[in-house]
């Protein structure tokens, strides 16, 4: 069921009444009834999937917090929770890829599997088995009523794109009771407006041209530049407007989700991206594969190894640049069952690894140059040269194969021809409305940097527009639902959310 319909909206409102109507004590279960609903209009076989990871998941969690001081049993449950639950996703979503390496590689002929692959999985499994890990490692008790834990994995908001929830901090949410709040629900349109902006009037309109560019990329060789910025216009608008939708639903059931995007593109690194981008994943990341690869026994025993033979420095930075680049392997791997998303990966954790490596003398180097790192002109260098590292690693993102990929990186450098932008059919009628749907996302992209640059700056816009006067609010809402509906692409051109069956 897409946001983006009346489907949804009557879906929502149906939800919305009725949690506000109800005893507010049943307030949880209504919202896991409406849950599993919207569930099961992704297809009823499909809810077999979630049903296990709740339940394997529950039961490895009591079995965990039964076992009292017994760490090698625990730990073998943990793992049995573990393989299940990632086997099943692995299966599921990496096994054509498999397939594909061995054809290719001992010249074989086998036949691709016809996996569907379920609604939200590789969220709701990270959520749930980082559950597991933080019940594993004593953070807090097990849940003991498998209701109130299956509403915790199947939230219905989060569950088709994230942010990958916390027990700690979501739970208690979903569980306690809620009294009806106009300004919430205010906000909750505030946010809801804003995302459905940022995706159909940006995400949607460039879609058009990326997916010519991409899927055509020998025609329009010399707009190898122009697809991969406006992928990051698409990606940016598409994803984060899904989370600032999903944040605004949310609110509606009086839950504050964890924020998921920070202004990624005013990133001043390859790190700083990372802390601004898909930061929930980036968290999980850091707290389930960072630390316990880098505090491992194995890399313990390499850092002493490495201060040996290359010295302290070394030998303290290089077991964390390679549990970097470990992380980001993963990260690449969960993107997408493709070769092109491990390349994406191991470009990033690449980048991050090195510069962890030259830290030392990048210090060094501006003392000597006398670069003051809050200078305006320094900052808009880093801020610009993230953009363009970042952008490099959209080729291997949404291109089809490594190859690909490469090609357009070398075309970006060595053609460019913008003219082509206004050949390419954006509607019915050919390129009659080019033109003006490359205006339409030059003025949405205006309006994005200056929201943003205000955010940045410390402005809370959606406090202070709340604090105006109701008839300005007002004006500000149907300017917004005005530009959905005039400049948007309706129904959705790229087929919804681009991160809905990840």
């Amino acid at each position: 069921m897409a946001f983006a319909s009346m489907k949804f909206l009557l879906f929502l409102l149906v939800a919305v009444l009725g949690y506000y109507l109800i005893p507010k004590r049943f307030q949880w279960i209504w919202l896991l009834v409406f849950s599993y609903v919207y569930y099961l209009f992704s297809g009823v076989k499909l809810l077999f999937f979630l049903l296990f990871t709740t339940l394997t998941t529950y039961g490895a969690g009591r079995l965990i917090g039964a076992m009292g001081e017994d760490k090698k049993r625990k730990r073998r449950i943990l793992i049995l929770g573990l393989l299940l639950n990632f086997g099943m996703l692995g299966v599921l979503k990496y096994t054509n890829l498999a397939i594909t390496s061995i054809n290719h590689l001992f010249g074989m002929d086998l036949s691709f599997a016809n996996f569907l692959l379920p609604l939200g999985i590789s969220f709701y499994t990270f959520q749930s088995m980082g559950y597991l890990m933080d019940v594993y490692w004593g953070r807090f008790e097990p849940e003991k009523n498998p209701f109130r834990f299956a509403l915790f994995v199947s939230f219905f908001p989060q569950i088709m794109q994230g942010p990958i929830g916390r027990y700690n901090r979501l739970a208690c949410q979903l569980y306690e009771s809620h009294k009806f709040d106009w300004m919430r629900m205010e906000r909750g349109c505030q946010l809801i407006l804003w995302g459905f902006f940022k995706k159909m009037v940006l995400a949607d309109n460039a879609a058009i041209f990326v997916n010519a560019i991409f899927e055509d990329y020998q025609t329009y060789s010399g707009l190898s530049i122009a697809g991969v910025l406006l992928y990051s216009v698409q990606l940016y608008g598409d994803f984060s407007g899904g989370m600032d939708v999903v944040m605004g639903v949310a609110n509606f059931f009086g839950i504050q989700l964890d924020e998921n995007f920070k202004r990624p593109y005013f990133a001043r690194s390859i790190t700083d991206f990372w802390h601004r981008w898909h930061i929930t994943l980036g968290t999980w990341m850091k707290d389930y594969v960072f630390y316990p690869v880098s505090l491992s026994r194995p890399m313990g025993k390499f850092g002493k190894f490495a201060k040996k033979r290359f010295g302290k420095q070394l030998g303290r930075t290089l077991p964390i640049c390679i549990a970097n680049v470990v992380v980001f392997l993963v990260v690449g791997i969960w993107h997408g069952a493709a070769w092109k998303f491990i390349a994406y990966g191991l470009y990033n954790g690449l980048i991050i690894g090195v510069s962890g490596l030259l830290a030392k003398q990048y210090r060094s180097w501006k003392k000597r140059l006398h670069i003051d790192d809050k200078a305006p002109w320094f900052v808009l260098f880093q801020i610009l040269r993230t953009f363009l590292l970042v952008n490099i690693s959209w080729f291997f993102d949404r291109g089809n194969t490594v190859g690909q990929a490469l090609t357009m990186f070398k075309n970006a450098w060595t053609k460019a021809d913008w003219s082509m932008l206004v050949e390419i059919n954006t509607s019915a009628g050919g390129n009659t409305y080019t033109a003006m749907i490359l205006g339409i996302i030059l003025f949405g992209c205006l309006i994005l940097f200056m929201v943003s640059l205000l955010q940045e700056r410390g402005v809370k816009i959606r406090e202070s527009l709340s604090q105006k006067p109701l008839a300005l609010r007002f004006a500000v809402y149907l300017v917004l639902l005005f530009s959905l509906s005039a400049v948007g692409q309706m129904p959705l051109s790229s087929g919804g959310f681009i991160y809905a069956q990840f």
